[in-house]
């Protein structure tokens, strides 16, 4: 997963400003990172769509074939029997 680049002197910076310890805004940074390892990108979900897509005609192409399998083991089974 991608992460969200930001400035983080200038959010440190900012945090100051209103009031917080240098402590406290490199906590607040550190967690905002540990975020991002989580957050998802447009270009990642498109990924797992694709891959999603692709999962698809494949199980379609499986099921035909056991279809087409069973089929022909079931007429050959209906006609040994009706000899």
């Amino acid at each position: 997963m991608n992460t969200i680049t930001f400035d983080t002197l200038e959010l440190v910076a900012e945090l100051r400003q209103k009031g917080f310890t240098e402590e406290q805004s490199e906590v607040i940074i550190k967690v905002i990172k540990k975020a991002q390892l989580e957050l998802a990108t447009k270009h990642d979900i498109d990924d797992l769509r694709r891959d999603i897509k692709d999962l698809g005609k494949d199980l379609t192409i499986r099921l035909g074939g056991i279809t087409f399998l069973s089929f022909g083991l079931f007429s050959g089974l209906l006609a040994y029997i009706v000899k």
